[in-house]
């Protein structure tokens, strides 16, 4: 072989191994911006793309959703309780040339400015709101992020706190707090039940006392009850008044006694007659 059939050779297999090096493939999520001697070129679409080496230069973009994990910052709430807490951030690339010519690293600065973003939104709102309205201060995150991220060609999708961490104390102070709530919530339940309840026995009273044998009928079907648990002896109260006739009719009046032998003791008016107890024994009643 000749020398000038070697220099062909070499030259062949250089031109070879430069356009092997020259073709790039961009995925079908992937976009490229080319800089040609440090200018500026067009974006290259998916496929398989001519890139001269030494001339060009390629900077690959990932089109796709990124999550990002902001780590645990040390806040202090709106009511001055020391906090932890964390979020994800979910953002994707919208223009990559922006990606690329407004910002040096765009993952780094969306994850920098998300850290500080967190930390000023928790400050400005009381422990209640961050631990009862996540999703409010969630869309307040998203709107400030989004509004730094635009003009780097980057879209927050979604800002969520994951989680926050409170002291022992506060958590302690909480607990009590919450169940003092719910004692309180059954006091008022339990109240309510009972005023509920008096205001039916109060109607169920008025009822009766239109009715004077819907009473009678009550006690008789007290009786029928207490006597189907087969009890030797029941004590029940019975009002005087029920057996007046009885009484009259079956016991024998008493002598008058003299005067002298009357005791001195006065006996207090009775208003309303009132109510001997009647022992049931063995289905008998016994006053």
């Amino acid at each position: 072989m000749t020398w000038w059939q070697l220099l062909i050779v070499v030259v062949a297999v250089v031109v070879v191994v430069l356009l092997l090096a020259s073709l790039k493939v961009l995925g079908e999520y992937q976009r490229g911006v080319r800089f040609r001697l440090g200018r500026l070129g067009p974006l290259l679409q998916p496929g398989l793309r001519f890139v001269m080496p030494g001339v060009d230069s390629l900077v690959r973009v990932d089109l796709r959703v990124v999550t990002l994990t902001i780590p645990p910052q040390d806040v202090i709430t709106k009511d001055n309780v020391p906090a932890r807490v964390n979020a994800v951030v979910l953002f994707k690339v919208v223009d990559p040339i922006k990606s690329v010519m407004a910002v040096e690293n765009h993952a780094v600065a969306t994850s920098q400015i998300a850290q500080t973003t967190l930390r000023s939104v928790v400050g400005r709102v009381d422990l209640d709101t961050l631990l009862a309205h996540r999703s409010d201060l969630n869309d307040d995150l998203a709107r400030t992020l989004a509004a730094q991220t635009d003009p780097w060609g980057v879209q927050v999708e979604v800002v969520e706190i994951k989680d926050v961490e409170i002291p022992e104390a506060m958590q302690r102070a909480m607990a009590r707090e919450a169940e003092a709530e719910r004692e309180r919530r059954a006091k008022v339940i339990n109240s309510h039940g009972e005023l509920e309840s008096a205001e039916d026995l109060t109607q169920a009273a008025e009822t009766m006392s239109r009715a004077p044998g819907a009473l009678q009928l009550r006690y008789l079907q007290t009786l029928l009850e207490l006597g189907a648990d087969q009890n030797s002896t029941v004590v029940f109260p019975l009002p005087v008044d029920m057996l007046s006739g009885l009484i009259d009719r079956f016991l024998p009046a008493r002598p008058a006694e003299p005067a002298h032998h009357q005791p001195a003791v006065s006996q207090p008016a009775v208003s309303q007659p009132a109510a001997s107890p009647v022992a049931l024994q063995n289905g008998s009643i016994a006053r």
